[in-house]
C-alpha cells in the first residue's frame, strides 16, 4: 500500500519536478515544465453521477492521476493491475490512469511515476538520467 508521502518522495526524487497545490481541486500535483506527471484526483459530482449510471462507485481512499503515453498504455495498466488502476468516462481519450494508492505497491508506483516523468522531461535530461541509472549507455 502506497501513500501520498511515497508519491512525494518518488516524484521529487526526479530532476526538474516540483510540487504544487492544484487550483480547482486543491490536491497536490507533481509536474515538470512540460506538464503534470501525477496529481491527487478526488471525484467531481459529475464523476460520481457517471459512475452511478454505470453501476460503479468511486473507490475509498486516495486516488492519484498519473500521466501515461497513450490509451494503449492506460488499457494495459488497467488490464494487468485492475485493483490498482482504473479509469472513468471523464478520462476517455485522455492519456492518464487513475490509481488507488491503497491498492498499489510502492515498486509499481515507482515504475509508473518513472514512466510518467520520462514523458515530461527534455530528451537531454531523460537521456542523462537513464545513463546515470544504468538504463541506457
Amino acid at each position: 500500500m502506497a501513500t501520498i508521502e511515497d508519491v512525494r518522495r518518488i516524484a521529487l526524487g526526479f530532476p526538474r519536478v516540483t510540487e504544487a497545490v492544484e487550483g480547482h481541486r486543491g490536491g497536490a500535483c507533481w509536474r515538470t515544465s512540460a506538464g503534470k506527471i501525477a496529481w491527487e484526483r478526488p471525484p467531481s459530482k459529475r464523476d460520481l453521477e457517471q459512475l452511478s449510471d454505470l453501476g460503479r462507485e468511486w473507490p475509498a481512499g486516495v486516488v492519484l492521476g498519473i500521466h501515461v503515453e497513450n490509451e494503449q498504455d492506460k488499457s494495459a495498466l488497467i488490464e494487468t493491475h485492475p485493483r490498482a488502476f482504473f479509469t472513468i468516462p471523464h478520462f476517455d481519450g485522455y492519456p492518464a490512469v487513475l490509481t488507488r494508492l491503497d491498492e498499489i505497491d510502492t515498486q509499481l508506483l515507482r515504475e509508473t511515476l518513472t514512466d510518467a516523468w520520462l514523458l515530461r522531461v527534455p530528451a537531454t535530461v531523460r537521456r542523462a538520467w537513464l545513463v546515470e541509472n544504468g538504463l541506457a549507455e
